[in-house]
Formats: structure tokens, sequence, C-alpha cells
């Protein structure tokens, strides 16, 4: 217990830029996965260890979405697992930092995970609204759409910015980091992963899943435009 202690310490410096972020990230996510960095460092696991903990529970909610009939329990257990995933994968960042710094390795691991547990997640969606279409009210084919839909809103977006940080130029060393806005990170709470995991507490709800799923998903859309045309205009700043 003293070394997760200890750990703990250590962690709360060692936090990144609260910029960009969400209040569900900052405020849940975040600490929830600095508890679980600082017991992952007292038990000796590694960050890519973390990483492959955060997949086994994420996968094994998108396995369950698209095998087992819906239900309000299968909903809690769907949505408790994508958000224990959810805080292993804030906590191998945090893990890696606590370490002394990741690795290319590493890090090429946490995006493959995140970007397969977003195709995964919708493609398993598209494949519950087929096998069940009376208990979600999915019998026209239109409604396999939707999935798709939002499945390339989040693979855009996430891919949009991953590649838009990569591209940015770095700002120099010592440079303050500019201040967290709240109505930002208010404004970001739609598109949060974590807000978009209590969804699949409606599981059981049938109609009530379907749209409120739709309507997460119209709401990716539209941030997916604006963020396009936001980094775009960034990067167009950018000397070449």
């Amino acid at each position: 217990m003293a070394r997760v202690g200890t750990a703990l310490r250590e962690l709360r410096g060692a936090q990144k830029s609260a910029k960009g972020v969400s209040l569900y990230s900052r405020f849940v996510n975040r600490p929830a996965g600095r508890y679980l960095a600082a017991v992952s460092y007292a038990l000796g696991l590694t960050p890519n260890q973390v990483t492959l903990v955060s997949a086994a529970f994420s996968f094994a909610a998108v396995a369950a979405v698209a095998l087992a009939a819906p239900s309000w329990g299968l909903g809690l257990a769907v949505w408790a697992a994508l958000a224990v995933g959810f805080a292993f994968d804030s906590a191998d960042g945090q893990l890696a930092r606590l370490r002394g710094g990741g690795s290319a390795a590493g890090e090429w691991l946490d995006h493959v995970v995140d970007c397969a547990k977003l195709t995964a997640l919708h493609t398993c969606v598209l494949i519950a609204f087929h096998r069940f279409p009376e208990a979600y009210g999915t019998g026209g084919e239109g409604w396999l759409l939707v999935p798709l839909g939002f499945q390339f809103a989040s693979v855009v977006t996430f891919f949009g910015g991953l590649l838009t940080e990569k591209l940015k130029p770095k700002p120099a060393p010592g440079t303050p980091a500019a201040a967290p806005s709240t109505v930002r990170a208010v404004a970001l709470l739609p598109v949060d992963y974590g807000v978009f995991c209590l969804v699949f507490l409606a599981l059981g709800g049938g109609a009530l899943f379907r749209w409120a799923y739709a309507g997460l998903g119209a709401v990716a859309a539209l941030f997916l435009v604006a963020f396009l045309a936001k980094w775009f205009r960034e990067l167009s700043a950018v000397p070449r």
C-alpha cells in the first residue's frame, strides 16, 4: 500500500494538460486511471500489459453486444466493462510516465488498440441490430446504416486528431501549457468516449438505445465537420 501511495503522489504532479479534454475525461477517467496506474506500478505491470488489460475489458464488452440478447443486465455489464477498459486506457500512459517515459512501440500498441476498439464496437452494434431486430426495432435495413455512419465519423475523427497532433509543431521547451477552458470541456462531452459508453446502459430499452445511439451518431458527424475545419485551418498556418 505504501508503494501505491507513493505512486499516486508522483502521478498527481505528472498529469497531461487538460486542454481539449472533456469534463468526463478530466474528472472521472483520468483520476480512475491514476489509481489503476498506481496499483499496476505496485504490482510490477508494464504499460503494454496495462494496454492489453484495457483491450481485454473492452473487447469482452464488444463481443457481448454482438452475441447476447439485449437486456438491462447486459447493458450494465457492457457499460461497466467499457468504462473499466477506458480507465485502463488512461492508466497505461500514466504508468509509462511514472516509469520514466514510454516507448514508440507502446504508443503504437495503444493507438492500434484504440482504433480497433472503436471500429469493433460500432461493427458489433450493427451486428446486434441485424440479429435482434425485434428487440431494437431495427427491422428496416436503413437502421443498419446508422452504425456504419457512426463508425465513419468516429474513426475519421480519431485519425484526423492523431495526425493533426503529429503534424503540428511542438511548443518550445518551457512553454507554459494553456489553461483549460471549462466551456470547451463541457462542449466536448457529447463526443467523449466515456460519455458514449453510457448509452449502453439503455441496451434493455430497445428503441431507447436505438434512438440514443443514433442521436450520439448525429452529434459525432456534426463534430467531425467542425473538427476537420478547425484542424485544416490550424495546419494551414504551419509554415512549410
